[in-house]
């Protein structure tokens, strides 16, 4: 099993950034993929970002906006958003994928208003 937290969501002013972390700890593969999707009120849980061993794949809605990045030895990934807008309000979901196994987190919430 592997256990998945998330911190970093919250309010924020259109055009402003935030800065999403996800530690996984448990039975870590070194074969694994580990990404962000976000699901907003009425709509499907999509893709966001993720990363393995090589680069890094992004929706293009979040293309030139957002950046991800891991940290193998903290077994943590982070998502930098910047330029926020308001259709990028949603609840982010940490993802770990290893060998067929798919792990989520609680989600957190964030919120692009002014």
């Amino acid at each position: 099993q592997v256990q998945l937290v998330e911190s970093g969501g919250g309010l924020v002013q259109p055009g402003g950034s935030l800065r999403l972390s996800c530690a996984a700890s448990g039975s870590i593969f070194s074969i694994n993929v580990m990404g962000w999707y976000r699901q907003a009120p009425g709509k499907e849980r999509i893709l966001v970002a993720n990363i393995g061993n090589s680069r890094p794949n992004y929706a293009d809605s979040v293309k030139g906006r957002f950046t991800i990045s891991r940290d193998n030895a903290k077994n943590t990934v982070y998502l930098q958003m910047n330029s926020l807008k308001p259709e990028d309000t949603a609840v982010y979901y940490c993802n770990y994928w290893t060998l067929g196994k798919n792990y989520w987190g609680r989600g957190t919430q964030v919120t692009v208003s002014s």
